[in-house]
């Protein structure tokens, strides 16, 4: 009995050292990793815009089985590994099976490699085939089932199976071979892609068609035998035409390659562009770059104005042309008179101005800067609106001399926008930013005009699907009063040719749009904001030469209301169709603009910084001009107190602008900063 004890005890103790020691090599000698796979970004119902090979330039694109045919799961583990879903990794029956039928026929005839076996052997290559690398497979192969589920391991399985060339994973054979993905699938299709991995250089469609016909037409026959497809199907299928190799799909190719950069380690990037409007974009802009100069390129910009979402972004015309290959939705251009709306946006704001105050359109030099209308007409005597509809240069030019250039530049900044021009304020270089002198991208452009249409706040663009930026608080660089205006104004700017105004349908989207040219005809803009969506269209050369004669609103805009019709369309608002409901009155001391001579501001001083000792605390403002004075602040009237006098009670620290107004419409500003013990 003592040496029957003595004998369990012993095993016992082999057995848990034989345990121990599998243990200790399964976590010293772990199975290698998955292999890199091949980026994709999609749109969000998945479908492909562009994929990026990995190492060597081979395309590995991951298999999900959720999107891959059913029937061609079935008939893989049919062919491959019968007991797939009941081994645990080594199948015992098919080493059996595979033993006898060597001993049978005196060579090896069937193999006994189960599909996790194979996946073994595919994450870890070896160059010999003998006994050892199979015990080594099986090894792996138990590992992996101790791992991963038998998803996991098919999907692996299928991510790196060979297809021929630098082809791997079914996914990628799908693409290539038929030109869609592994979700739908014939039964040729099916047998073709069960085949190729058997010898994948043999039976390569596009080298060696007739072995790739025979090695289809055997697995066709096994499948029929199994009862997975019928006779004549299978006869049907063994005579279709073998496929020639495809292109991957190249959409939105510049767009992709961003959201790549922007991901580090994602291997499926699922952005915010719409599938549909971007191949839509992409074919306007190539039909639109068709009729004019083969260096001539386009760059379209569509952005959901409540999400802030990139629906779709067109980089260039076409990689065919001249500068193709960049994406010109990032590069700074001159954006000609696209920042006018919002300089006067800010003279709204600053009480500077209304759309129904009267400013003189003619000659006048700011110091040795002396701006030009582009048609070399002035118009004399005209509305704010006027000014913006018409796009007039000196109004634009004065208002900014008015807000001030670098604060104007400054704003820009805070909304995240880079324009590139020299610091330095009230300069030629300053002023001229109304009309263009500054370097904005397509993108800033983008980000400004979808802040215009959210009530004056900027936030960050979206591109991806999880991505929350522009969830979170932005800048206000306008007030949503001022916004709204801007946006009356620019509906009722004139029509081009061939459009009807809104307002005769209420199918058709009232567009607010501003164009912009910039010096040398460079650059060609359009910008508009309607139907939930705001786009941006930039025609020009790549390497900036000029094309006499090409403005923005024979180049860019008939492309900017092409681009409106792709959009889904909406009821308009009819406050939106009828454009020129202004309802502000005007008050009187700002129904004319005037230069000088301007009241001057005695307190407080511009760029004061005054302190607040109470929270209720008020300042009496002084200032000096022909005529009475009234004051604003922050473009609201300073109430007067019992004696007559402005009487200013902040709201608590922060920046202010201080204008004092005279009955002739002459203003001048003072910005003050009120300190607090809180700030």
């Amino acid at each position: 009995m003592q040496r029957i004890r003595t004998a369990w005890l012993w095993s016992g103790a082999a057995a848990l050292a034989a345990a121990l020691s599998v243990l200790l090599l399964d976590r010293i000698f772990p199975p290698p990793e998955l292999a890199a796979r091949s980026i994709v970004v999609t749109d969000a119902r998945g479908q492909m815009f562009r994929a990026f090979p990995v190492e060597d330039g081979r395309w590995r694109l991951g298999a999900d089985l959720e999107e891959i045919d059913p029937a061609f799961i079935e008939a893989l583990i049919a062919i491959e590994d019968e007991r797939f879903y009941r081994h645990h990794g080594v199948d015992p029956v098919a080493i059996m099976r595979a033993s006898v039928n060597a001993l049978r026929a005196g060579e090896i005839v069937s193999g006994a490699s189960t599909l996790t076996m194979q996946t073994a052997r595919l994450l870890e290559p070896r160059p010999e085939r003998n006994l050892g690398s199979k015990l080594m497979e099986a090894w792996r192969a138990l590992q992996l089932e101790a791992r991963h589920s038998k998803a996991e391991i098919l999907e692996t399985y299928l991510t790196l199976t060979p297809y021929g060339g630098n082809l791997e994973g079914i996914t990628s054979a799908s693409w290539a071979w038929f030109g869609h993905a592994p979700d739908r699938l014939t039964p040729a299709q099916i047998a073709l892609l069960i085949s190729l991995p058997q010898a994948p250089e043999a039976r390569r469609p596009d080298l060696r068609p007739d072995n790739a016909r025979a090695g289809r037409a055997r697995i066709l026959d096994r499948l029929a035998r199994y009862g997975l497809i019928a006779d004549d199907i299978a006869a049907e299928s063994a005579d279709e035409m073998i496929p020639s190799r495809h292109d991957f799909p190249s959409l939105a190719w510049h767009a992709s390659d961003f959201l790549r950069q922007g991901t580090p380690g994602e291997t499926r990037i699922v952005s915010t562009l719409d599938y549909n409007l971007q191949t839509e974009a992409e074919r306007l802009a190539a039909e639109a770059a068709a009729s004019v100069e083969p260096d001539v390129q386009i760059a379209i910009l569509i952005v959901e104005n409540e999400s802030l979402a990139v629906r779709a972004a067109v980089g260039s015309a076409s990689r065919a042309r001249a500068g193709g290959w960049i994406d010109l939705t990032t590069r700074p251009r001159s954006p000609g008179s696209t920042l006018k709306p919002f300089i006067y946006g800010m003279a709204f704001d600053d009480g500077i101005a209304t759309p129904h105050t009267r400013i003189t359109d003619a000659p006048r030099r700011f110091d040795s800067y002396m701006p030009e209308n582009f048609d070399r007409v002035f118009r004399g005597d005209v509305t704010v609106a006027e000014a913006l509809q018409h796009s007039l240069n000196v109004p634009a030019v004065e208002t900014l001399d008015a807000v001030g250039a670098s604060r104007f530049a400054a704003g820009l900044r805070f909304a995240g926008t880079a324009p590139a021009i020299a610091d330095r304020a009230e300069t030629e270089t300053g002023l001229a930013i109304a009309l263009g002198g500054a370097g904005l991208s397509v993108r800033d452009l983008a980000t400004l005009y979808a802040g215009l249409a959210n009530g004056g706040e900027v936030r960050p663009l979206v591109w991806t699907q999880d991505d929350t930026a522009g969830e979170a608080p932005g800048m206000q660089i306008l007030s949503e009063e001022s916004a709204g205006e801007i946006l009356t104004i620019l509906r009722g700017a004139p029509q081009p040719a061939g459009r009807a105004p809104a307002s005769l349908t209420s199918e058709a989207p009232a567009i607010a749009f501003k164009t912009g040219t910039s010096w040398g005809y460079r650059d060609a803009w359009a910008a508009g904001v309607g139907a939930g969506h705001t786009v941006i269209v930039w025609v020009g050369r790549a390497d900036a030469r000029p094309r006499t004669g090409q403005t923005g609103r024979e180049a860019a805009l008939p492309i900017l209301f092409d681009v409106f019709d792709l959009l889904p369309r909406q009821e308009t608002p009819r406050e939106e169709r009828e454009p020129w409901r202004l309802a502000q009155e005007t008050p009187a001391p700002l129904e004319h603009y005037r230069r000088d001579p301007a009241p001057e501001i005695l307190f407080p001083p511009d760029e004061a910084e005054v302190w607040m000792d109470h929270d209720t605390r008020g300042y009496i403002l002084a200032g000096r001009g022909e005529t009475a004075l009234t004051w604003y602040v922050d473009g609201q009237p300073v109430p007067l107190n019992p004696a007559g006098e402005p009487v200013w009670t902040p709201e608590g620290p922060g920046f202010y602008a201080v204008r004092a107004v005279d009955e002739y419409g002459r203003s001048s500003r003072s910005r003050v900063r009120i300190i607090t013990s809180q700030g």
